[in-house]
């Protein structure tokens, strides 16, 4: 699943090739990937809510997308090849899960929905339909259902506000809480991981045992990396490239400890190890980030 990073970068690379289009047409060719009636209406915005990217048109509803595991956008210009007088694409940009398809034919056997637009067509293709489509009334979008448990990112919370909802998690492992999409949005195991190494805390601990100083330690971590992250284009995920097709360089320029299993830790040159920990592959440094604690 791709990270908020990664969505932010879709978002914004997306932007520049449909915002301001109009829809002329929508074909579903798999009924669970749309959710909701259909509408033509021109892109007035592209806005994202967690890992969520929302498509505001001009008729006061949205298209709300969510990716999920192996979702991919696909836009193509299909301008016209003046040497042959087809249509097909000059240009191809593609977002999410890579493969054939960012220069294969489309649409494809794994093509789910069809959104075509003035000079263009944006393909949503799902290999294990996971992700979806939904329409839904712009006025709506911040009390559905997906949306409405959605807390607030790393930008947006206080310290206060994250301590208070650790201390209602006792049980819960830091990492377990941290993924927690309605304690806090947007962090992933990828950002959790370097968060909680950049905060020297092991992701074991109880969130009841987790200070308001370390709170605050893995808020300014995490807003810290996570901007980091998209300003570079994302991680470089196997799973995940940018808007244009090509891929972020978070994981090669920043990564501390995030597969890094093996190395040296560039803090204090322990060996890196993996464990597993809230059901997730889990990158520490045994010795900056002790279990126990005082």
């Amino acid at each position: 699943m791709p990270e908020l990073p990664e969505v932010e970068t879709i978002r914004r690379g997306l932007k520049k090739f449909i915002l301001n289009k109009k829809i002329t047409k929508i074909t579903v060719l798999c009924k669970k990937s749309f959710i909701g009636p259909l509408s033509l209406g021109r892109i007035i915005g592209i806005r994202r809510y967690g890992k969520a990217l929302i498509l505001d048109l001009d008729n006061s509803f949205s298209l709300m997308i969510h990716l999920r595991m192996t979702g991919q956008l696909i836009y193509d210009d299909n301008q016209k090849n003046t040497s042959t007088g087809l249509t097909q694409f000059k240009n191809r940009y593609a977002a999410g899960h890579p493969s054939e398809n960012f220069t294969a034919k489309l649409p494809n056997r794994q093509t789910r929905v069809i959104i075509e637009l003035e000079n263009g067509t944006l393909y949503f293709n799902d290999q294990r339909k996971f992700g979806f489509i939904k329409f839904i009334k712009t006025s709506e979008i911040e009390n559905d259902a997906f949306i409405k448990k959605l807390a607030k990112e790393p930008w947006e919370i206080t310290t206060k506000e994250l301590f208070e909802k650790l201390q209602k998690h006792p049980k819960s492992c830091i990492k377990a809480a941290l993924l927690d999409q309605s304690i806090i949005c947007g962090l992933g195991n990828i950002y959790v991981d370097e968060a909680l190494f950049a905060a020297k805390i092991h992701p074991k601990r109880k969130s009841s045992t987790i200070t308001e100083e370390e709170t605050e330690k893995i808020i300014k971590a995490a807003r810290n990396i996570m901007q980091k992250s998209i300003d570079s284009g994302g991680s470089t995920m196997a799973t995940y490239v940018k808007a244009d097709g090509t891929k972020g360089d978070y994981l090669e320029k920043f990564a501390q400890v995030f597969r890094r299993e093996g190395n040296p830790c560039l803090r204090c040159g322990e060996k890196l190890i993996k464990i597993r920990v809230a059901g997730r592959g889990t990158h520490i440094c045994p010795q900056c980030q002790k279990e126990s604690h005082d």
